[in-house]
């Protein structure tokens, strides 16, 4: 049975004042809580006051950024200060407490990267400026080469367990090649085969099937294809997403899956697809892996920005997706 997608009165009173709170916060209290939490531009938590990532510049030296105040958005002022004069790469850090830190991917059956040993880049520190609420920050852009990966993480869904993902992104950085991904990939960085991951995915890819209009879409990438429904054509409800903020949802339970798209500067979620999985991705055999801007097998050819995004253990209702996309409205993205 579909959860439901309509918030219903008692949500709607209790949706002001968890606004005031973190996404985490209200996946927490709802039963869903994030198992991984990763954000350059703000902290995901109400009370996190902890580091959000780490900056290095070319001479090695590193520096952690934190919010200016628990629950805040990033001190970019200290980055700008760090890497003046200079350029400087990101890391980032699990907010969550299970220590699922994101940084450069090692090679994978795919492909090697441009960096030392075959692993892949790390984002400039500088090349995603935004703001929010009127303070500045920085996203992370991934350019063909740049990937993050954690292969040992802690607490990430593995099996056919129920798990779900949202992340903030450019809608207006997007291509067609291999992998923008953010989410649950193999351990070993190879295509171990169908199912084997549950990653968000962003981009123009047509490989198991696309959304609406020209696209860019959030689909799901389950290895071996990226997916708008259960269906390889055109799923009709699935929208093009090409707002300058995009918040994309991919969750799902055994057998069952949804995505839903929404501008992160306005408006509700839109459900994408609510349904069965593809045929051949009936039963999940998720091993835990994180990837950001890659595929399962580091396919490192994709081009995307990230802001903000969390994977929880469980499978969140919509109307707990929705007041997550309240609280990111609420954030104020904005160039």
């Amino acid at each position: 049975m579909s959860p439901s997608r309509n918030l219903a009165p008692g949500v709607i009173a209790a949706l002001l004042p968890l606004v005031a709170a973190g996404p985490c916060d209200i996946y927490g209290s709802n039963g869903t809580p994030c198992v991984a939490a990763h954000s350059t531009t703000r902290a995901l938590f109400s009370g996190y006051s902890s580091h959000l990532y780490q900056v290095q510049r070319d001479d090695g030296t590193t520096q952690d950024i934190s919010p200016v105040s628990a629950g805040g958005v990033a001190d970019a002022a200290s980055q700008d200060s760090f890497c003046a004069g200079t350029s400087c790469v990101i890391s980032i850090y699990d907010q969550s407490g299970n220590g699922n830190d994101l940084t450069r991917a090692p090679p994978g059956g795919a492909a090697q990267g441009p960096a030392q040993n075959g692993y892949d880049a790390l984002a400039d520190a500088t090349a995603a400026k935004v703001t929010l609420g009127g303070s500045p920050v920085y996203g992370v852009y991934v350019a063909p080469g740049i990937g993050y990966r954690n292969d040992k993480t802690s607490k990430i869904p593995t099996g056919d367990a129920a798990q779900g993902i949202y992340a903030v992104l450019d809608g207006t950085r997007s291509n067609g090649a291999c992998c923008f991904d953010y989410g649950n990939a193999e351990t070993n960085d190879l295509d171990n085969g169908n199912a084997h991951m549950q990653a968000l995915y962003f981009g123009l890819g047509t490989t198991g099937g696309k959304g609406s209009g020209d696209g860019p879409w959030v689909m799901a990438d389950l290895e071996n294809g990226v997916f708008a429904g259960a269906d390889t054509g055109v799923v009709p409800g699935n929208p093009t997403a090409n707002s300058r903020f995009v918040t994309g949802v991919v969750k799902g339970m055994p057998n069952y899956w949804e995505i839903l798209v929404g501008d992160s500067t306005t408006g509700d979620l839109q459900t994408g697809w609510a349904g069965v999985r593809p045929t051949g991705y009936e039963t999940m055999d998720q091993e835990g892996a994180i990837i950001l801007g890659i595929g399962g097998d580091n396919s490192n050819s994709a081009e995307g920005t990230f802001y903000e995004g969390v994977i929880t253990a469980g499978f969140p209702s919509d109307d707990v997706d929705k007041m997550v996309q309240a609280d990111i409205v609420a954030a104020k993205y904005s160039t």
